[in-house]
């Protein structure tokens, strides 16, 4: 995975560098302090990844169609400070296939980045909330710019769904992958959205569906209780 890392704080740039640089098979190729470094980079490198702050100095949302009409095939991931619902609406429809907050946990960050490197979307859970609260459903959402592959789990989200149909709490489940509450509530509602349910009976029931779990097990444990 080739990324390039544009935003206008040094610290940021050099923050992200560091996170990265413990994921394998990642090589950061450039970074860009505003618009017109990042199309140059867009130009002369071969890119599949961008993460952008598009709100920090020397850039803004405009330069994410810039990007794309250059090589369409590029992922971007936005990782911005807290944005309001119509702004992250923007962002997606100009072609931002993933969204985390700056504060988010680094665990968070570097899902995002696995995740959207593979082809796929990845929300934190803030920005999920932000998008909810303005009643907006991402998948609800007619984009052009947005990928039409269709959505997948991970191995990571069918793990957890495999969990949380097993009765583990999010603490739970946090300890026994070695995450924070934080970064599995983040899971949680991402696997919500991605499958169209509201509550943690419609993920078992597409983890029975599925058969990622065997519904004898609730059988079973029905007849004991």
């Amino acid at each position: 995975m080739k990324i390039v890392l544009a935003d206008g704080n040094d610290l940021m740039r050099v923050g992200l560098r560091t996170v990265l640089s413990t994921i394998s098979n990642v090589s950061i190729i450039g970074e860009a302090r505003d618009n017109a470094e990042l199309l140059r980079q867009i130009s002369d490198f071969d890119v599949n990844l961008v993460i952008i702050d598009y709100t920090s100095i020397g850039f803004d949302i405009d330069i994410i169609p810039k990007i794309l009409s250059k090589k369409s095939k590029i992922r971007v991931l936005a990782i911005t400070p807290e944005q309001s619902a119509s702004t992250l609406v923007s962002a997606l429809k100009s072609g931002v296939c993933s969204y985390v907050k700056k504060d988010c946990d680094l665990g968070e960050i570097v899902d995002a980045v696995k995740e959207t490197g593979l082809g796929k979307q990845f929300f934190c859970g803030q920005i999920l909330e932000t998008i909810q609260r303005a009643s907006i459903d991402v998948n609800d959402l007619n984009l052009d710019n947005f990928s039409c592959d269709p959505v997948t789990l991970s191995e990571r989200e069918n793990e957890i769904i495999v969990l949380i149909a097993e009765g583990l709490t999010n603490g739970q489940i946090a300890e026994n992958l070695f995450l924070s509450n934080h970064t599995i509530n983040t899971h949680r509602k991402n696997i919500m959205a991605k499958l169209g349910v509201r509550n943690t009976a419609g993920i078992v029931m597409f983890a029975v569906k599925t058969n990622l779990v065997s519904p004898n097990k609730f059988l079973f444990a029905s007849e004991t209780n």
